[in-house]
């Protein structure tokens, strides 16, 4: 998203939002399953880094979803007046671990909503920031970064992503396909049409092929940091290129960096983490 200069900037009033469940292990255990991991959550457990992603669903009944699935611009996240979404990045520090089994809690708050102008065209931005607790103790805290930007327009060059590197001193390959991407949509109450409905993700908005999850990458980076690094302090990531559901990637590591790497050699994700 680089490459862009400010020709306006709003901001809106910050609104926040407060939400209770149950960090139900099954769940959880679903997720490891569907990643391809031991299925080992139970009551009681810790739950891994990122996991929190498939807990604190927001529900919309279908009248007030927007035609990408998701629901229509109003409530915490402001109107930012484009059609189409993604999530470009974000940044967390664990403080404590989420317990399978109990209550917690999330408070949400947006921190900041601009328009501005980039070669691509006009794009709005909006940070959140939330902070999930277990009783009096603060578990979580995440800020996430979410950029709106118009249709493409067919006759627009695509944009060129930028090359991976190749200095990884640890790496494994991952592939994605249609089911996986459905599950984590289900485990995640996502509704974006471009995970799952290819016409749509095609012929709407221009993509290759259905595109796989940001936070599903962002979560396979966080998995593979915590095996090779041990309990994580912070991790932060941004997205650079969508990855299709066909497509193989490599997870690399080289120190506190992790990326993802498509099968042509662009950088699909960067991310950093820090070790306790």
């Amino acid at each position: 998203m680089g490459g862009f200069t400010v020709c306006a900037m709003k901001a809106t009033s910050v609104t926040s939002e407060n939400q209770i469940d149950v960090m139900d292990p099954a769940r959880g255990a679903a997720l490891q399953t569907a990643l391809g991991v031991t299925a080992d959550i139970v009551d009681g457990s810790e739950l891994p880094p990122f996991f929190h992603q498939i807990y604190f669903w927001t529900p919309h009944p279908p009248a007030k979803l927007g035609r990408d699935g998701h629901p229509q611009a109003g409530g915490l996240i402001p109107d930012m007046g484009f059609p189409r979404r993604m999530w470009a990045g974000g940044r967390l520090t664990f403080d404590a671990p989420l317990i399978a089994g109990r209550a917690a809690a999330r408070h949400s708050v947006v921190e900041k909503a601009t328009h501005k102008s980039g070669r691509s065209g006009p794009l709005g931005f909006v940070n959140l920031r939330h902070e999930f607790r277990q009783g009096d103790t603060l578990c979580i805290s995440e800020w996430q970064d979410l950029v709106y930007r118009q249709d493409p327009s067919p006759d627009a060059p695509k944009p060129v992503p930028p090359q991976a590197r190749t200095d990884e001193t640890d790496w494994r390959d991952v592939t994605f396909n249609s089911t996986l991407l459905f599950r984590y949509s289900a485990l995640t109450f996502n509704g974006h049409r471009i995970h799952y409905d290819l016409d749509y993700a095609r012929d709407v908005e221009g993509y290759d092929g259905l595109v796989v999850h940001g936070p599903l990458l962002a979560q396979h980076l966080t998995l593979m940091a915590l095996e090779l690094m041990g309990p994580l302090a912070e991790f932060s990531f941004r997205a650079s290129s969508p990855l299709m559901h066909f497509e193989t990637a490599t997870l690399c590591r080289n120190g506190p960096d992790l990326w993802v790497r498509g099968p042509d050699g662009r950088q699909c994700m960067s991310a950093v983490a820090v070790a306790k």
